[in-house]
């Protein structure tokens, strides 16, 4: 089968380079690319939130199946558009989507089918959010309703830095439309885990658990980031939790989203926060994650592109994943200055020496081509993934490939898997 994948960044091209080694795929396509996935997939210039240019491509070259990466063209409604046209797609309708475009959506939601989540409260206007902030007197987290690139949530330890969150989201605007409402909830203590679902409306399967790093520095410290790591599996994640996030997540979600008329057909990213046996839902996402997409197919040894279409036609009863054994870790290399302004145009060296590290996959997100060049585009570069026979095995192989690449102002967090490590 054709397939074309939407989007352009790291987790695009971990999705190229896994539907690529399917015996069952002629082609891979993606739309738009960056300077390091057409070694995996024939990239066209089509913008990822170019809905009508999307749908256009795909009907052009007959693909048998879309897979849309990033959140923005299924919150545009890129997933109905294909489906209106008869092409199969995995990616969630532009309904189901609002669990990641809107806060307070996916809030009201959880809080409706009894998925364990903060408490919080949904403000449009400024003084009306100064008092909630006001009210709570301590610890808060303060989030940008709609889309915000992974950048729109804002931990803060005082009143003070609340009210500058308060300020900064719906005054100042510093998130632009995405913005225009905001959510305040709990403080929660505990550790982050990920656990991401395949879903094809009534039935799932779940991945193994990951473990982002969104902090730009090491020892957790800094603004919110994209995600500067990832790795896999998290042993946090113990059988018995598992089993219980798929009971009191989950299921009830996927269940949830059924009954209430907008079935998931997709990926549903729940975003956790452990503490012991408790655990709360801290954000969905309704794709992939990134950079946790990248450790994640680096251990899957199932054939994706067979699992993808089965949850696109609804077909996904009885399907199981096979994985490989060990661990994977992804490190981000970033620009430095990210996630705020940061250079463009920098000329990436050591890409082919880190190529020869066994086991290491590097993924480019933030890069284009210039001549016989590759240069920096974005913030997040590069995801550099290894996989090895444990967790020290892949971080020690993955940081040896770091140490190879270079560009001016590169920068990386040193201590990616630091929990794992203890």
């Amino acid at each position: 089968m054709k397939i074309l994948v939407v989007g352009g960044g790291g987790r695009e091209h971990a999705l190229c380079w896994k539907l690529a080694q399917s015996e069952n795929v002629s082609e891979v396509i993606c739309a738009p690319g960056n300077g390091g996935i057409d070694t995996h997939a024939r990239c066209v210039a089509v913008a990822a939130e170019d809905v009508d240019g999307q749908v256009a491509l795909a009907k052009s070259e007959q693909v048998d199946l879309v897979v849309v990466g990033p959140e923005a063209p299924l919150v545009a409604g890129l997933a109905d558009r294909l489906d209106e046209a008869g092409i199969p797609v995995f990616g969630p309708s532009q309904k189901a989507a609002m669990l990641e475009g809107s806060k307070r959506f996916s809030k009201e939601f959880m809080e409706r089918h009894g998925i364990p989540t903060a408490r919080f409260t949904s403000h449009t206007d400024l003084e009306e959010a100064l008092q909630e902030v006001a009210r709570r007197n301590g610890p808060c987290v303060v989030k940008a309703d709609g889309l915000a690139a992974g950048k729109g949530v804002l931990l803060c330890q005082t009143t003070d830095e609340a009210n500058a969150a308060v300020h900064s989201i719906l005054a100042d605007k510093a998130f632009g439309a995405a913005g225009g409402e905001l959510v305040i909830e709990d403080f929660l203590k505990g550790e982050e885990a990920s656990i991401l679902a395949i879903c094809d409306g009534t039935d799932f399967v779940t991945l193994i658990a990951a473990q982002d790093h969104k902090a730009a520095y090491d020892g957790d410290q800094g603004p919110n980031t994209g995600g500067m790591g990832a790795y896999c599996p998290a042993p946090l994640v113990t059988d018995a939790l598992r089993k219980k996030i798929i009971d009191e997540v989950i299921r009830p979600s996927v269940d949830g989203m059924a009954k209430d008329g907008t079935p998931f057909k997709g990926v549903l990213y729940a975003g956790l926060m452990i503490d012991g046996e408790r655990l709360n839902v801290l954000e969905f996402n309704v794709r992939f994650g990134d950079p946790e997409c990248q450790p994640l197919l680096t251990m899957l040894k199932s054939d994706l592109a067979t699992v993808l279409l089965r949850a696109a036609k609804g077909q996904l009863a009885g399907t199981e994943l096979e994985w490989h054994d060990g661990s994977a870790v992804c490190v981000v290399l970033a620009a430095g200055g990210y996630p705020g302004s940061y250079e463009k145009g920098d000329v990436i060296s050591g890409l082919n020496e880190a190529a020869t590290v066994p086991d290491v996959m590097v993924f480019h997100a933030g890069t284009q081509k210039d001549g016989d060049n590759i240069v920096t585009s974005g913030g997040r570069v590069l995801g550099v993934t290894g996989r090895g026979a444990d967790f020290g095995d892949a971080r020690e192989k993955t940081y040896r490939a770091c140490d190879l690449i270079s560009w001016n102002g590169m920068r990386m967090r040193r201590d990616i898997g630091h929990r794992a490590m203890k």
